[in-house]
C-alpha cells in the first residue's frame, strides 16, 4: 500500500495520547460483556473457567504484542488495515479492513440490543418494541454528536467515561473480596471438552475489540511509542480485571454462578441490594460507553476505505472538526438496523469470528513489516521472540475459528471472498 502512514492521513488531528488510547483500549475489550459473562464461564468450564481465561489471555497477549509492532511501523487510519495492506498488499489489507469493520458493526448493533434490553429490565415501560428503538436511536444519535465535536473531545470525554464506567467494577471487585467464601472456588463439575472449548470462545470475544480503537491510529500522537504502551498497558489491565472478577463472582455465588442471568449483580444482592441495583445501572453505562468507544475507532475505517477508493469518496471527507463525519454517521446507522433486527447473542458471536481471522492477518503482517523494515513514523519498536509470538497468535485463533460452527465458518469464508471481489470490482 503506497505512501507514508503521514502522507495517507493528511488534514488528521494527531492528538491522542497514550492515556487517552489505552482508556479507549479498555472501554472497547471491557463492554457489556463483564457483567454477564462469569455466568457464562462458569456454565461452561465450571471451576476451570479461570483456566480458560489464562489460555486466552495468553493467546491474546501474542496477539497484542504483534499488533503493537506492527502498529508502530505503520501508524494509519484503520488500523489493521493499514499494516496487513502495507504488508501483502491492499486485496488483503482491504479484507482485512473489513473483517475489522465488520467485527466492530456487528458488535455495536449487539451492544446497543443488549443496553435497550437491560433498560428494558430496569424500566419495564422502556421494554416495548417502540421505546426499545428509541432507546437505540438516542444513544447512538447522542454519541455520533459527541464524536462529531472532534477527536480530543471524544477521546477525553470517553477517558473520564472509563473511569465512571469501572467505578462499579471496583466497588464489586473491592467488596466483595470480603464476602467471598474460598471453599465455593472449586464447587461445580468438571467440564468436558466441549465445555472448555465454548469457554475459550467466551472469553476470546471477551478480550476482543482493541482492533476499534486502533481504527484512530491515524490521530495517534508519537505513535511508535504511543501505540505499544497503550496497548500492552490496557491489556494487561483487562486480564487482571476479568480473572479478579471471576473469582469474586465464583466465590460469592458458588454453584448459583452459572444459572445466574445478571451474576454480578446478584453477587452484591447477597451482600446489599442496593449493591444489586447499582450493578445494574453499571452495565447500562458501560453499554454505553462502549458504544462511545467504537464510534471513535471504526468510523475511520470507511473513512479509509473511501480514502482509498473503495468506497463513495463522501465516505472519506473531513468535516471543518477535522473529523470523518459522513463515515460516523453511516457507521451509526449500520448499528442501528443491526440492533433493531438482531440480538446480543448472533451479532457478537460473528463479530468473535471476524476478529479471529483479523488476528491471524495481523500477527502475521507484523512479521512481514519487521522483515522489510518498514517504519513510517519514525523508529518503530522491536519487540524479543517476534517470531514465537506470530505463531502463537496466529494458531490459538486458527483453532478458535475451527470451534465456531459450518455455518458460521461458511459465513466468514463469504466475507473474505466477496471483500476480495470488492477490491477487483474497485480497480477495475
Amino acid at each position: 500500500m503506497a505512501g507514508g502512514g503521514s502522507a495517507r492521513d493528511e488534514g488528521l488531528d494527531r492528538g491522542i495520547g497514550t492515556y487517552a488510547l489505552a482508556t479507549a483500549t479498555v472501554n472497547a475489550v471491557i463492554g457489556a460483556g463483564i457483567f454477564s459473562l462469569p455466568a457464562g464461564m462458569a456454565r461452561a468450564a465450571g471451576p476451570y473457567a479461570l483456566i480458560a481465561y489464562l489460555l486466552c489471555a495468553l493467546a491474546m497477549a501474542a496477539v497484542v504484542l504483534c499488533f503493537a509492532e506492527a502498529g508502530s511501523r505503520v501508524p494509519t487510519s484503520g488500523g489493521p488495515y493499514g499494516y496487513v495492506g502495507e504488508a501483502f498488499g491492499p486485496m488483503v489489507g482491504l479484507v482485512a479492513g473489513i473483517l475489522t469493520w465488520l467485527g466492530c458493526v456487528l458488535a455495536s448493533g449487539g451492544i446497543a440490543a443488549g443496553l435497550a434490553d437491560a433498560l428494558g429490565k430496569l424500566v419495564p415501560a422502556l421494554a416495548g418494541p417502540a421505546p426499545r428503538l428509541l432507546i437505540i436511536v438516542g444513544v447512538l444519535g447522542g454519541l455520533v454528536g459527541i464524536n462529531l465535536l472532534g477527536v480530543r473531545t471524544a477521546s477525553r470525554l470517553l477517558a473520564a467515561g472509563a473511569t465512571v464506567k469501572l467505578v462499579p467494577l471496583l466497588l464489586f471487585v473491592g467488596i466483595g473480596l470480603f464476602f467471598l467464601d474460598p471453599a465455593k472456588l472449586s464447587i461445580g463439575a468438571a467440564p468436558d471438552a466441549g465445555g472448555i472449548g465454548r469457554a475459550i470462545l467466551l472469553s476470546l470475544f471477551a478480550f476482543q475489540g482493541m482492533e476499534t480503537s486502533l481504527g484512530a491510529s491515524g490521530e495517534v500522537r508519537d505513535p511508535a511509542r504511543t501505540l505499544p504502551r497503550a496497548l500492552i498497558s490496557a491489556m494487561a489491565f483487562v486480564t487482571l480485571a476479568y480473572i479478579t472478577i471471576q473469582c469474586v463472582a465464583q466465590g460469592l455465588l458458588g454453584d448459583a454462578l452459572g444459572a445466574s442471568k445478571a451474576p454480578l449483580a446478584d453477587a452484591m444482592a447477597l451482600i446489599d441490594p442496593r449493591l444489586g441495583l447499582l450493578l445494574l445501572i453499571g452495565t447500562a453505562l458501560s453499554m454505553a460507553i462502549w458504544l462511545g468507544s467504537d464510534l471513535l475507532g471504526a468510523p475511520r475505517l470507511l473513512f479509509a476505505f473511501a480514502r482509498d477508493g473503495f468506497l463513495p469518496a463522501p465516505l472519506g471527507r473531513l468535516s471543518k472538526r477535522q473529523v470523518p463525519a459522513n463515515a460516523i454517521i453511516t457507521h451509526a446507522v449500520i448499528g442501528v438496523i443491526l440492533a433493531v433486527t438482531g440480538t446480543f447473542e448472533e451479532l457478537v458471536v460473528l463479530a468473535a469470528l471476524a476478529s479471529c481471522a483479523l488476528y491471524i492477518a495481523g500477527c502475521l503482517a507484523a512479521w512481514r513489516l519487521r522483515v522489510r523494515e518498514v517504519a513510517q513514523a519514525g523508529e518503530p519498536v522491536r519487540l524479543p521472540w517476534l517470531g514465537l509470538w506470530v505463531v502463537l497468535g496466529s494458531g490459538s485463533m486458527l483453532v478458535a475459528i475451527a470451534l465456531g460452527s459450518r455455518a458460521e465458518i461458511g459465513g466468514l469464508i463469504g466475507v473474505i471472498l466477496a471483500s476480495m471481489l470488492l477490491y477487483v470490482i474497485a480497480k477495475r
